[in-house]
């Protein structure tokens, strides 16, 4: 008996690891896999990366790329024309061309400015003293040095220019003659084109019969003017009449006429130089 027993045990062992569909058919072997589980709220999928890796609202399949290669992306968008024309050529060589660049681009806008929109001038007589000094020991100057302006290019392609501005100017030939310098002036602008300037026997000036308000002259340097005393001047159309603030020791347009409206340079709005003179006029 005991040797009979030996197959139905075997049986017994086989039946547990093969077993055989009931008659139902609704049965499976358990060498089949389990079916998949639903991962847990926050819970990665297996081969996926935890979900917490990831920025909030980025979706998990967009990684950044490489460091490098957005640093070389970047370097390549930031390159000027210059670096793209010399990245071919030696270190020393592109440092050189850079500076020559830079240099030269410095020079035009600087000679851009100086020719459209301001430039500087020296005031290197008493002609427009006290308002614009000049250094002494030159005749009738009353500062130790030369007061330095910067005069407005641009302001008169907009507009015509105005009575008792202070004004750069380019001088007719006559001034050279007359003045025994020519060249660049700055003077007021007394007379506008059309007008009729004269100047009564007490050194005021009269704009077409109206006196003219001038609070920058000196009682004392109007007296010193006797030479043009009881003087008339008729001002063409398209031109402008000029004197210097000292009339005494001006040689402005009542000598060597009026200015054509081309001879205007700009207006003086600023003193940079000296120090204590800083400001705007």
């Amino acid at each position: 008996m005991a040797a009979g027993a030996e197959p139905a045990a075997e049986q017994t062992v086989t039946d547990l690891e093969h077993r055989q569909p009931d008659a139902g058919g609704g049965s499976e072997t358990t060498d089949q896999p389990a079916p998949p589980r639903e991962p847990a709220p926050g819970e990665a999928l297996p081969g996926e990366p935890a979900r917490g890796d990831f920025v909030s609202g980025q979706p998990p399949y967009l990684t950044p790329a490489p460091a490098g290669r957005l640093r070389g992306r970047r370097r390549r968008r930031k390159l000027n024309p210059v670096d793209r024309l010399t990245a071919g050529l030696p270190r020393p060589w592109r440092i050189a061309i850079d500076w020559a660049v830079t240099i030269v681009g410095a020079v035009l806008i600087v000679l851009a400015l100086k020719q459209w929109v301001v430039n500087p001038y020296r005031i290197p007589s008493s002609s427009m003293e006290p308002t614009l000094h000049c250094a002494r020991p030159g005749p009738g100057c009353e500062a130790h040095f030369s007061d330095r302006v910067l005069a407005n290019r641009f302001i008169y392609y907009f507009r015509d220019p105005h009575r008792k501005e202070i004004i750069v100017f380019n001088t007719p030939p006559k001034a050279a003659e007359v003045c025994g310098a020519g060249g660049t002036f700055v003077k007021r602008l007394i007379g506008l084109p059309g007008d009729t300037v004269h100047e009564d026997g007490h050194g005021f000036i009269w704009i077409n019969g109206k006196k003219l308000d001038e609070p920058y002259i000196q009682p004392q340097r109007r007296a010193q003017d006797t030479q043009h005393f009881n003087e008339t001047w008729h001002v063409p159309k398209g031109e402008y009449f000029f004197m210097g603030d000292n009339r005494g020791q001006s040689c402005d347009s009542r000598e060597w006429g009026a200015v054509p409206r081309k001879n205007i340079i700009g207006e003086v709005f600023f003193v940079y130089w000296p120090p204590n003179r800083i400001g705007f006029r």
